[in-house]
């Protein structure tokens, strides 16, 4: 009776033993000192850091962003589609709300934000805002003179140039080395990816309509 007590004990640790017991890690100890038993948490892989690059993406994307709220605020007076007023307050709002993420994400890293009074009229860094997809200030201020179906047209095509230059601005990010891997940055470029990729879809759709 007590063999079988003793192998029916012997089973159950068996059988629990390698389940409930965490990995261990040994540190060697420095010379003279022994080792020890690490913490496992303390093995786990840190978050990925931020670097110049991802500063620069964000400095850059802020008056990028800040211009597509310059030709949103030219809509409500211009046109009388209603797709096109809809479309408008979507990118005005989403905008807003990652320009503000942005700053916040700049200024918590110790990292310069533009100030806000500089941004969004296409006045800067011409060669940078070309390959960014920003309109020109004289192209802003055909699409300001502009009303109706002009309008309309001008809008719908600045604004799907617009977004496929911030488009190429995370693939660039991306392609350089480390770039873009601090999780929240992750996060935010990838909702601008998918985010502007179905504008684009969508303005481009809109567009097509209008074409006689």
């Amino acid at each position: 009776m007590k063999r079988r007590t003793l192998l029916v004990a012997v089973a159950a640790l068996a059988s629990c033993g390698p389940e409930t017991e965490p990995p261990r890690t040994v540190q060697p100890g420095a010379p003279g000192e022994a080792s020890r038993e690490a913490d496992p948490r303390a093995a786990q892989p840190s978050p990925a850091r931020h670097t110049p690059a991802d500063a620069a993406f964000m400095a850059a994307m802020i008056p990028h962003h800040a211009q597509a709220l310059v030709m949103t605020d030219l809509v409500p007076k211009r046109t009388e589609r209603q797709d096109i007023h809809m479309l408008a307050e979507r990118i005005d709002a989403s905008q807003q709300a990652e320009i503000a993420q942005m700053r916040r994400w700049l200024e918590s890293r110790g990292e310069t934000a533009p100030p806000a009074a500089h941004v969004g009229h296409g006045d800067h860094e011409p060669a940078a805002s070309e390959a960014h997809g920003m309109a020109s200030p004289d192209e802003l201020a055909r699409l300001a003179a502009a009303r109706g179906p002009a309008f309309d047209r001008l809008f719908l095509e600045l604004m799907i140039r617009h977004h496929e230059g911030a488009l190429r601005m995370t693939r660039d990010l991306l392609a350089t080395e480390g770039g873009g891997q601090e999780p929240e940055l992750f996060q935010l470029i990838s909702h601008i990816d998918a985010d502007q990729r179905a504008e684009i879809a969508r303005m481009r759709r809109m567009l097509n309509a209008q074409l006689p």
